[in-house]
């Protein structure tokens, strides 16, 4: 069985000081079929190389949105990465169809707890909700976008919260390297670690 090739793009602007994500990081398995790429390293400047960006998509299967929710959203050069890369009739448009059926997915961290994101909640709206403009670029783009991995609460994480999280997306990431993904199961679930924690034996 040929293996799944994952390119995590990677946007934290303040990434030393955030535990959670370095943590996540961290436990990223070693593979020739995983790309992990740092944008903030990358382009300090935002001077965004397309061509290279577009390169990278084609060589992948499954695309990650890795990020911080920064007030509702992704932080800046993941919104400039989005809005250039994505070019009209290579990415969607009647000639755009290089990344039909590639999958894609959000994996977020945010301070606040998960009960906070609902309708009486104080942030009003569930992260599915507050994703709907990345599932519909994704939507337009012809890609097959997932359920989000979100790690809550990281504002009052221990040590050991950050390990356990961490370690959990490193088996999330094995999995889903070595095995093929039933997609219309996936889409049954709030977030993929919902999932993810029901095949774990």
């Amino acid at each position: 069985m040929s293996k799944n090739k994952i390119l995590i793009l990677f946007s934290h602007p303040l990434y030393e000081k955030s535990h959670a994500n370095k943590a996540l990081v961290e436990n990223i398995p070693e593979s020739e079929n995983i790309t992990f790429h740092d944008l903030y390293e990358e382009y300090p400047d935002f001077d965004i190389d397309v061509k290279h960006e577009q390169v990278l998509l084609s060589q992948h299967d499954i695309i990650i949105w890795h990020h911080p929710m920064y007030w509702y959203s992704c932080p800046p050069l993941m919104k400039q990465w989005i809005d250039m890369v994505l070019e009209h009739n290579w990415a969607y448009g009647k000639k755009g169809k290089a990344l039909q059926d590639k999958i894609i997915f959000q994996v977020i961290t945010t301070g606040g707890d998960k009960e906070n994101y609902c309708k009486t909640g104080s942030e009003r709206y569930s992260i599915p909700e507050l994703l709907e403009p990345f599932n519909q670029t994704a939507k337009v783009c012809n890609m097959i976008y997932l359920p989000p991995f979100v790690v809550h609460g990281t504002h009052n994480m221990s040590k050991d919260d950050y390990k356990q999280n961490g370690l959990m997306y490193g088996h999330f990431l094995d999995y889903i390297n070595n095995n093929n993904l039933d997609t219309e199961v996936l889409l049954q679930y709030h977030y993929l670690n919902e999932w993810f924690a029901t095949i774990q034996q």
